[in-house]
């Protein structure tokens, strides 16, 4: 069930729209998908839903927790919620898909998450398991839509599906242009769920949203975005978690600075220190040098509309160990969703050059993308 919905007025999250939602709740028993951000103004979702007598059955978190104090990657374990005494199933621990124990006595799974658009954050691969998990176990999925602040553009390399992993799971650009509603619909309808099977879908969309909307995230989405300015540069600077170049974890510029201790250029230095979300940073306690971007507008980078590859191809070339540039682990292939980026790079490729790689394929993509947005592109 979808709605186009109209434009004009406040905007409102899916989750604040509770007279759309709420009839479709009575008499059921809830689980939910929900982290920090799953915000009704100022209460939780949780809390607004017990307030009106919704029976919550299950609290199941994502990456960084239920309260999105969790270091990226750090393996989260099963709980209670102090403040309610509800049952707490990690989608970021032993597993990534509920399992039929934890869907018991469940007649309904809500998905409220903000996202920020981008491929290699992982919520949209907690979606993904839970439609599968609502397509296996004939249970409907809801999905509460919020604004994505990258949902202006499309860029980047497509996923090669031989390099699927819990940062790429789906064959999408790694800007892709969808809210989390939106981005829903295209899994179940292009067929991505295991055995090409469809979950019962309902997305409650925002109201007097479009694509081109500015959209302010009222609570930091995770610990190491701690602001618009990392949220608009995550696309282009995240690039440096698959090579030996912090990215400013273990600061307070996460995804705004980038260096390394053996740098000899830039204009910037930081010193990588343990914080909460980021305990074990890169080059921790070492002196990195490299180039500061917390002087650039937001507004102008999110005017750019595309991945800034200079950042990652320019600093490659000035590094002066380059065969130690990308870690041994090659991750920087599963951030780009293939060995192409890595490669190209190796071989001298000019930022100019690689996105003229990804053309072709992104025209591809827009033309499926279209089929399921819900909201005006302008």
């Amino acid at each position: 069930m979808e709605t186009q919905p109209p434009v004009g007025g406040s905007l409102l999250t899916g989750a604040e729209r509770m007279e759309e939602y709420l009839p479709l709740l009575e008499g059921k028993k809830v689980s939910l998908v929900v982290n920090q951000t799953s915000m009704v103004g100022n209460t939780h979702l949780v809390d607004t839903l017990l307030a009106l007598g919704i029976r919550i059955q299950t609290i199941f978190s994502p990456e960084h927790g239920f309260r999105g104090e969790a270091d990226a990657g750090q393996k989260i374990a099963d709980s209670r919620d102090p403040e309610t005494g509800i049952q707490l199933i990690s989608l970021y621990g032993a597993k990534h898909k509920p399992a039929p124990e934890d869907l018991k006595g469940t007649d309904l799974l809500i998905f409220d998450i903000q996202d920020v658009g981008v491929r290699f954050y992982t919520y949209i691969s907690t979606l993904h398991f839970v439609m599968e998990a609502g397509a296996e176990h004939h249970l409907p999925v809801m999905v509460l839509d919020r604004p994505n602040p990258n949902g202006h553009y499309v860029d980047g390399p497509m996923l090669d599906t031989a390099y699927r992993s819990f940062v790429a799971m789906d064959p999408v650009p790694v800007v892709y242009g969808l809210t989390i509603g939106e981005y829903a619909r295209m899994v179940n309808g292009e067929g991505w769920l295991a055995g090409g099977e469809k979950c019962d879908l309902t997305v409650i969309p925002c109201l007097n949203y479009t694509h081109q909307t500015a959209y302010e995230l009222p609570v930091k989405p995770s610990p190491n975005l701690p602001n618009m300015r990392a949220i608009y540069l995550y696309p282009s600077t995240c690039f440096f978690e698959g090579t030996t170049v912090s990215e400013g974890r273990g600061t307070s510029q996460q995804f705004q600075v980038y260096g390394h201790p053996d740098f000899k250029g830039g204009d910037h230095v930081f010193l990588p220190q343990a914080k909460p979300g980021a305990m074990n940073p890169k080059h921790k306690g070492q002196l990195c040098y490299g180039y500061d971007l917390t002087k650039l507008d937001p507004d102008s980078i999110r005017a750019e509309k595309k991945i800034n590859l200079h950042y990652l191809v320019d600093f490659y070339r000035e590094f002066p160990d380059k065969d130690k540039f990308f870690l041994p682990s090659n991750y920087i292939d599963k951030l780009a969703g293939g060995t192409a980026l890595r490669e190209q790079i190796l071989a001298g490729r000019t930022a100019d050059e690689i996105r003229a790689s990804w053309q072709k394929d992104l025209e591809a993509y827009k033309a499926v993308r279209k089929k399921y947005l819900l909201y005006p592109e302008s």
